[in-house]
């Protein structure tokens, strides 16, 4: 059974690791394209296995040297490099360029040109191999059991197989023109003087014998598959940013591409797009992770988040399970389709997170407020009723009104919260907490499952229903605030342990507590002043925990480094009770690191103050392109504009508070319901064109604190 705590800081392949993603498919290879097994994690991946683990090109008996790495979609990339010339000359006139797409396998294009006045004879031999290893394998960096591997050569192809847990899973290899053996393909390529030599080498996934429904062919241009053209139609539908700022226009659009990029399709549903996490090691569907990264989307495509719901619905829980952790109601903590997937999880789905189901009906609420059609909330509303009866009958496991985790197994997650490390809850003084345990964030996220349940009874006509659960939002606040508030420390705890008492960490979380609402008024100026304190900003973004907590370790995963998304959150937070300039701060903070980054925030980033070095420093293996890494600068920049609708009150509000220096905002074809509407800002002036009929524009910013308090 895996220890899955084990595996949260798995490698990502190296500072120059290059990471192609096409649905829940990737490749990670060398900065020259090379795969090779001395890069551990190297490989191309299709539906959560391993089918290239080796690609390694020798030209003339050497390995090219590399010039550039391309990428100009996160589905291919153009590798570059120079070839050894026969007689060994220097500056070599003989250039290979390799064009890679990632996708139902996995399709290169090798060109070698001659850009030399005579005539060349190359021997060109690619090293290949395809473990079939699980990628919960290679991402716990175990050893891979080759004992029921196979190497056939069949006609003009190399197929390698292995049966594993009664599945047998393979790999087909072949390219025009090569001499096949069980360990390369080979070729002798004659080069004209100023001319060129190509073959495309095609790899086509097996399970159980079968191929993927649309593979990489010969006559097929891979740009023009289904997944390839998906992504091109994002592109084209999500909202047109400029920014006279061009590093936050850069890395604004570089979250567009890369949240198209990450989309998920069931075959079932083809239409129907979900969010994975992050490449490279969660391209699959996560409840809390997809939950927020569509949540924080939501002025780029409301219908990422429809689509998710959709599909976690689809998987919510119906039986008592202990090995997988399924409850009735229960919404999973993820999705694994590989052959160890069982082992690993208990069954494919692993339910074990105390947070994703609350958050799936409070997204579900919020996307009443954004105005979807009927078609699509009504009938999520059944699930979002089971998930309430879960958050009772199973998430509140002794009966005092608050959710807690404890795993009923021995390789389920030790923390079911977001900080889900094996020491990411612990005391001040550094002690680990012990569970069960009732974190404060999931408390927040209940509160706002109520009030989204609230919302959704306001939009089916429902007065009494609406009432009633915005009295149990009610309730639960007051009860939070009475057991988490800490009076001497002047903020809140991160949880209760299993003797109920407070673990007196100082720690991000409370600020998701601003987010949701649930904070009292009298309390916040504190919450908001230790947020802010020089222990917990680094001056890019808020440390996980505060920098004089006995556990705090700015390089650790949890404990002291600086996650985009959970600063994302805490901004939104400070910004919903009217704390601007300390949100937008932290916003400016965010942009400034993604510069570094190229635009691409990674998962996160080591929590070093700003002070210390010229730039944030990198955990050496975020996941990137990661999901609500990706989403994170769209929530700032929505927080920045204030930007709310509330379809269920027929208003929609528009207040930016942006810093002056950014110049002009413009975001053209944001999906508003079924209208398509232009944002414009600039300072503290904003309007928008064409808003629906329906909907009254309001230059002033959604009241905070409304009752019920996640509506106005």
């Amino acid at each position: 059974m895996t220890a899955w705590n084990a595996d949260t800081e798995a490698d990502s392949g190296g500072a120059d690791a290059v990471t192609l993603v096409e649905g829940s498919s990737f490749c990670i290879s060398s900065h020259s394209g090379d795969i090779s097994p001395e890069g551990g994690t190297n490989g191309a991946f299709y539906r959560d296995t391993r089918v290239v683990s080796r690609s390694v090109l020798r030209i003339n008996g050497e390995l090219r040297e590399p010039l550039v790495a391309q990428r100009p979609d996160a589905f291919e990339a153009t590798f570059v490099g120079r070839a050894r010339w026969p007689d060994g000359r220097f500056d070599s006139p003989l250039v290979v360029r390799q064009e890679r797409h990632v996708g139902p396998g996995l399709q290169d294009d090798i060109t070698l040109e001659n850009y030399s006045s005579e005539a060349v004879d190359c021997e060109i031999e690619l090293l290949v191999d395809a473990d079939q290893a699980d990628l919960f394998d290679v991402k716990g960096g175990r050893a891979i059991n080759q004992d029921s591997l196979s190497r056939t050569v069949k006609g003009a192809e190399l197929v390698i197989e292995a049966v594993r847990n009664g599945q047998r899973r393979g790999s087909a290899i072949r390219a025009a023109g090569a001499d096949v053996t069980t360990d390369a393909l080979r070729f002798k390529a004659h080069i004209p003087a100023r001319g060129k030599w190509s073959t495309s080498v095609i790899v086509v996934p097996l399970i159980n014998g079968e191929a993927p429904r649309d593979p990489f062919t010969e006559s097929g241009l891979p740009r023009h598959r289904s997944g390839v053209q998906r992504h091109l139609a994002w592109e084209e539908t999500v909202p047109r940013i400029t920014v006279g700022d061009g590093n936050i226009e850069a890395t604004l659009r570089r979250s567009q591409s890369d949240l198209g990029s990450l989309r998920i399709f069931d075959a079932q549903h083809p239409d129907r797009a979900a969010v994975a996490a992050g490449a490279p090691w969660f391209m699959a569907l996560f409840g809390r992770d997809s939950l927020l990264s569509s949540y924080m989307s939501l002025m780029i495509d409301p219908q990422l988040a429809a689509g998710t719901l959709q599909t976690l619905a689809g998987l919510q829980g119906e039986k008592v399970d202990p090995d997988s952790e399924e409850e009735p109601g229960r919404i999973p903590h993820e999705v694994r389709l590989g052959v160890t997937a069982g082992l690993s999880l208990g069954g494919t789905a692993y339910y074990g997170t105390a947070d994703a189901t609350p958050l799936f009906v409070a997204v579900l609420g919020e996307l009443s407020r954004w105005g979807l059609s009927r078609e699509i909330i009504h009938p999520l509303l059944p699930h979002a009723d089971r998930a309430l009866d879960w958050i009772e009958k199973y998430g509140d496991r002794d009966g005092d009104g608050f959710v807690e985790y404890l795993r009923p197994n021995d390789h389920g997650l030790v923390n079911q919260g977001w900080k889900d490390s094996w020491d990411g809850i612990n005391f001040a003084d550094g002690t680990i907490a012990q569970a069960p345990i009732a974190l404060c964030e999931v408390q927040a996220y209940v509160y706002s499952a109520y009030i989204g349940r609230s919302l959704l009874a306001r939009w089916d006509g429902d007065v009494a229903l609406e009432h009633q659960w915005a009295d149990r939002a009610a309730a639960l606040k007051e009860k939070f605030n009475e057991r988490f508030w800490l009076p001497d420390k002047g903020y809140f705890a991160v949880a209760l342990d299993k003797d109920k008492r407070p673990v007196d960490a100082c720690t991000s979380n409370m600020g998701h507590c601003l987010w949701t609402g649930i904070v009292d008024e009298d309390k916040a100026v504190s919450v908001a002043e230790h947020l802010m304190s020089p222990q917990m900003f680094t001056g890019w973004g808020i440390r996980t925990l505060a920098s004089d907590m006995g556990a705090y370790n700015p390089v650790s995963y949890h404990n002291g480094s600086v996650w985009p998304h959970d600063t994302a959150l805490v901004a939104t937070g400070l910004m919903r009770y009217g704390f601007v300039d300390e949100a937008r701060q932290i916003a400016t903070g965010i942009f400034e690191a993604a510069r570094h980054f190229d635009g691409r925030l990674p998962e996160l980033f080591c929590g070093f103050d700003r002070g210390e070095f010229p730039g944030p420093v990198p955990y050496p293996t975020a996941c990137s392109p990661q999901a609500w890494a990706a989403a994170a600068p769209v929530q700032l920049t929505r927080a920045m504009l204030r930007f709310d609708p509330v379809y269920t009150r027929g208003v929609v509000h528009l207040a930016p508070i942006l810093p002056l220096d950014i110049g002009e905002f413009r975001a053209e074809n944001v999906l508003l319901d079924t209208s398509r509407i232009i944002i414009k800002a600039h300072g503290t002036d904003g309007r928008i064109d064409g808003l629906p009929p329906s909907l009254k524009f309001l230059a002033e910013p959604r009241p905070p604190l409304a009752y019920p308090p996640n509506d106005a």
